[in-house]
């Protein structure tokens, strides 16, 4: 499957169609002077940003009100189902513009809301995460993630989020190779694509802060898939996972009670200058790859210490 991170696109060309999921931003309107020059007129004032969001849905389709309600409903799933515990919260940036990545895991991803309402209740921070267009193309899912906060995973999407909006976005480089892989082989970390994270992060001149997460393997493991059914869909893998043998048709929802232990680590920062067409394709691989290897490291740390997958 084709890394949505890695288009190669050096400028950023906010007139074409496509490139965002919504809608170009107003451009300032002109009036015509009697030299026939055009002279732009300063819109009119209006509210800032926080109370735009609180009533409405902003550029990028988040609702603050539909997050409100998501947060409602889904803290006692956080607190008392995964019992979520963090460690170094004080790593994630309290301003400006920051790429997360973390390790991915789950048929259906359970890590992305654990992570996002985390940082968005502790810190008070809203977090932006980068899907595939497959889960946004999904009836009613695909709305309820954009007003969480979901955005498509399109560099030039990333980058107006980093770099114009200063926004916490959460990225996993894994993508599906890591959700789709099996109970057997938890833990073990994907490549991390092509780096494509680590070139956004410079040309945003915006650090990347690494998460380690356990518990996400053991929510929802997958024991079998079926490429029969996959290419009959024609989505990337279509699991079979214990909790459908346990629930039946209701394991496609519930999520088994792992405890999640997440692991903030110190942010990596880039020497480079952003905005630039290019960056070196050898450095751009070999930060990905250090901060693959940092992750999985702080994994295999974390799974040594625990004691139960259910109590931590």
């Amino acid at each position: 499957m084709p890394d949505p991170w890695d288009h190669q696109s050096p400028t950023i060309d906010l007139s074409k169609p496509g490139v965002t999921t919504s809608e170009q931003r107003d451009p300032v309107a002109t009036v015509e002077t009697p030299s026939t020059e055009l002279v732009p007129v300063p819109p009119a004032p209006g509210p800032d940003d926080a109370e735009l969001r609180q009533g409405d849905v902003d550029a990028w389709g988040r609702s603050e009100r539909a997050r409100e309600l998501a947060r409602t409903i889904y803290d006692p799933l956080y607190r008392y189902w995964f019992r979520a515990e963090w460690e170094g919260l004080e790593h994630v940036p309290t301003t400006g513009g920051a790429l997360i990545v973390a390790n991915h895991a789950a048929a259906i991803p359970s890590d992305a809301p654990v992570i996002m309402h985390g940082i968005e209740t502790e810190l008070r921070r809203p977090v932006y995460g980068l899907a595939e267009n497959l889960l946004r193309a999904l009836p009613v899912v695909g709305t309820l993630w954009a007003r969480a906060g979901g955005v498509a995973a399109h560099p030039e999407n990333a980058y107006r989020l980093l770099h114009d909006d200063r926004q916490l976005v959460l990225v996993f480089p894994e993508g599906t190779k890591g959700t789709g892989k099996l109970y057997r082989d938890r833990y073990n970390l994907h490549r991390f694509g092509r780096g494509g994270f680590v070139e956004i992060a410079m040309r945003s001149g915006v650090p990347v802060v690494p998460i380690a997460v356990v518990g996400a393997e053991e929510s929802m493991p997958i024991v079998w898939k079926s490429p029969r059914l996959a290419k009959l869909l024609n989505i990337p893998y279509f699991p079979v996972t214990a909790n459908m043998l346990a629930f039946g048709p209701l394991g496609l929802i519930a999520y088994f009670p792992s405890k999640f232990k997440l692991r903030v680590l110190p942010p990596v920062h880039f020497d480079v200058e952003p905005d630039q067409e290019r960056y070196s394709r050898s450095r751009v691989m070999d930060e990905s790859d250090r901060i693959r290897e940092r992750i999985q490291d702080a994994v295999f740390d974390m799974l040594r210490t625990r004691k139960s997958v259910w109590f931590g």
